[in-house]
Parts: C-alpha cells; structure tokens; sequence
C-alpha cells in the first residue's frame, strides 16, 4: 500500500529507493538554547529571507500585563515555579513560553517565546499581598 502524498519507498522490485536530495540550508534546525534567568543578554541569529531573530540567552525582567487593572509593568525575575516544557526546566530555571515564573508582583504564566522573540512577556495569574 503506497500513501499517495508522499513517494514510495520502495521500488517495485523491492530495493529501497535513495534519497530524493539533500537538505537545503532554510531546512536546518537549530540546538535549543534555554533562557536561564539573569542579567539580560541577547543574540541576533540570521533568519530566512534577509529577516532576523533576537534570541535571548539570559533574562533578569519581564513584562508582566494585569488583566485586571489593564497595565503592564517591567519587573524582575525571581524563579521559575513551574514549566510544562520539560520538569527540569524549573530546576535550572530555564524560562520557555508558557512557563510559571515568580515576580515581584506575583506569579505570571509567560505567554512570548523568549528564545524566538528575544523578550519576556507574561500575564499576572495571583498576586502576592503582604
């Protein structure tokens, strides 16, 4: 049985086919490189089509919106509380988007990509009151 969005695999006789061609240069991926927490540092990385990225290495703020109030504020960046990307991520306090992360206003939930956008944005989910 043979798909019919995709090329055989096989050749009727039963040997395997070879690959078609090699993988371009816009086909590469590239190695992960998580956000850790701390004095912020960033890096420009080529992009396809004469676009750039801004990758982050290193975040100390965030932008952080309440919901409530309508206002965003800069604030720094204790820890991170929980991350559904990977359980050691919060370990190494390594930020990915929809990462828990621990301000000084309270807890947000990251809603950028920090490593693909090259900032921290986030949403207030409790606030801590003291």
């Amino acid at each position: 049985m043979t798909k019919w969005h995709t090329r055989s695999n096989t050749k009727k006789s039963g040997g395997k086919l070879g690959r078609f061609r090699k993988k371009k240069k816009y086909q590469r991926g590239r190695d992960f490189l998580g956000v850790k927490i701390g004095e912020d540092k960033k890096k420009i990385v080529d992009g396809r089509g004469n676009n750039f990225k801004i990758r982050l290495l290193s975040a100390g703020k965030a932008n952080v919106a309440d919901q409530k109030t309508g206002k965003t504020k800069i604030v720094k960046v204790e820890s991170v509380v929980k991350n559904e990307a990977n359980p050691h991520f919060v370990r190494r306090n390594i930020i990915t988007k929809g990462a828990i992360i621990k301000t000084e206003i309270g807890y947000a939930r990251v809603t950028s990509r920090p490593s693909q956008d090259g900032i921290v944005n986030a949403v207030l989910i409790e606030k801590i009151t003291k």
